[in-house]
């Protein structure tokens, strides 16, 4: 079993950033895909951005590329997002999820992704 904390939301303007993180728990981290995901309100829970296990591959939304920017530090469990250049249509909550061997469905679909945090949740005004 895994346990993922998010940490790091709130409340932005326009053009500004936010880092938010994702502590995990146990010894195999290093071995998950860990990806972020968003929910706004009456919207359907969407893809952003995921990192394969050793951190060397990375997956974006067309919608965040060059803004945004995943990273991950196996030796912390903790994985990471960078936001930089908010929206307000950026406004949801943010899911951090991990995907464990053995890896199901595309990398871009909440299919595989077995565990999942509270969500944290990052406001952008206008």
């Amino acid at each position: 079993q895994v346990q993922l904390v998010e940490s790091g939301g709130g409340l932005v303007q326009a053009g500004g950033s936010l880092r938010l993180s994702c502590a995990a728990s146990g010894r195999t981290f290093s071995t998950y895909v860990m990806g972020w995901f968003r929910q706004a309100p009456g919207k359907e829970r969407e893809f952003v951005a995921a990192i394969g296990y050793s951190g060397v591959n990375t997956y974006y939304a067309d919608f965040v590329k060059g803004r945004f920017t995943i990273s991950r530090d196996n030796a912390k469990n903790t994985v990471y997002l960078q936001m930089n250049s908010l929206k307000p249509e950026d406004t949801a909550v943010y899911y951090c999820a991990a995907r464990p061997i053995p890896y199901r469905g595309p990398i871009t679909t909440t299919v595989g992704y077995d565990y999942w945090g509270q969500g944290t949740q990052v406001t952008v005004s206008s």
